[in-house]
């Protein structure tokens, strides 16, 4: 067995390393799938730290160590989704209390809220502009739930503001960092009081797995989603921390070409006549693109665009497209193209948060560039 890992190391080697030490029995290097559902006890009240795999699984163990070395965190807890993550973080506000999320978001956030925490109340605003943050305060809000970039159009927040802002007030700062990742942005060192996940995207990046985190710094609460996890037992399999410990190994590389082609993507898609604006942050015209580049390693891999044909227009590109694949989800290895409108955030049609019928998201996979821009272009060229 190796010593402890030394302390200040790079974003790649934890990936790599940190949970991760070689097998005890076997010396192997990877980080073995236990799929034991109960442990054997050394003793009444003497065991090796593990009893039921509800509660504890090494495998587990290995990705909550991992993701909480790169949000850099005292604490991690892995879900079985993303959105069970989220349930367990909103489980921690009394009944009665209210939250400020962000006005353009994601829908699953506003479904979650509106039917399954009917107890909690909630103002979705803009959260780019603190004035409508502090205006928007009441004496019952307890926490401001925080995208940026935002899902799916891409503003960017200032996240060291809110949570500032939050902290003056007693207040927690969640943190969606899923478009992010910790390899772009660390938001507990921004101040924030918690970070959520969906390892299903980057984190997991090959389209395979589903999967949540929980990232804090306070003990007390820590424990609190900690009961949660055990006591609800939202968990993931052994095989889906493996999946996604797997994918996190190559995160930084990944991300860097993820950046590479979206710029390159949204540059031409800039130029286009066919579209209307473009939504990156990575655009010196993009409205949070010098506070992205504060805040942010690199600009991301996803993009919006709005199409001048509208919704028919945005309807008809997502039919032609053939490298782009229509699809939910985003953050893998391969580019998919989604219509907000109806797909993630059809909980919000009808409501004033509706995404823009002539919305496309891009989530710009690892496939060459020249090949992408060749089928966007294809895709938007009129009948």
């Amino acid at each position: 067995m190796r010593g402890p890992l030394p302390p200040h190391l790079g974003f790649e080697t934890l990936a790599v390393h940190a949970g991760q030490e070689p097998d005890a029995t076997t010396g192997a290097v990877t980080v073995p799938i236990h799929t034991a559902s109960t442990f054997a006890q050394d003793g009444v009240g003497a065991d090796r730290g593990f009893q039921y795999a509800r509660t504890a699984n090494p495998t587990r163990r290995a990705l909550e160590q991992c993701l909480a070395a790169l949000e850099g965190a005292r604490f991690g807890y892995a879900f079985a989704s993303g959105m069970a993550a989220a349930d367990a973080v909103l489980r921690q506000l009394p009944a009665g209390t209210h939250l400020l999320i962000n006005r353009d978001g994601y829908g699953g956030t506003y479904r979650l809220l509106t039917q399954v925490h009917r107890a909690l109340s909630f103002d979705a605003i803009d959260l780019r502009d603190l004035d409508a943050v502090a205006g928007a305060w009441r004496p019952e809000t307890a926490a401001v739930w925080v995208e940026s970039p935002t899902n799916p159009s891409l503003d960017i927040v200032d996240v060291a503001a809110v949570a500032a802002l939050a902290a003056e007030r007693g207040a927690r700062c969640v943190v969606d960092n899923t478009f992010a990742t910790p390899y772009l942005q660390r938001p507990l060192a921004l101040g924030a009081s918690v970070v959520v996940h969906s390892t299903t995207k980057y984190l997991g990046g090959h389209s395979d797995v589903i999967g949540g985190f929980v990232a804090i710094d306070d003990p007390e609460l820590a424990e609190a989603v900690r009961l949660t996890q055990v006591a609800a037992g939202a968990v993931p399999s052994p095989f889906d921390c493996f999946l996604v410990l797997r994918g996190v190994k190559t995160l930084a590389v990944r991300m860097e070409r993820h950046c590479d082609s979206a710029q390159t993507i949204a540059e031409a898609l800039a130029a286009h006549p066919a579209v209307a604006e473009v939504r990156y942050p990575g655009l010196p015209d993009h409205p949070g693109h010098a506070l992205a580049a504060r805040q942010m390693r690199r600009f991301g891999g996803m993009v919006a665009c709005r199409l001048r044909g509208g919704g028919d227009a945005a309807t008809a590109v997502a039919a032609r497209a053939r490298l782009f694949t229509l699809g939910e989800s985003l953050g893998g290895v391969e580019s998919l193209l989604a219509y907000p409108a109806a797909m993630s955030h059809a909980p919000l049609a009808g409501t004033p948060l509706a995404a823009d019928p002539g919305l496309l998201r891009l989530s710009v996979g690892l496939e060459d560039p020249a090949d992408l821009l060749e089928d966007l272009h294809q895709a938007l060229a009129r009948d």
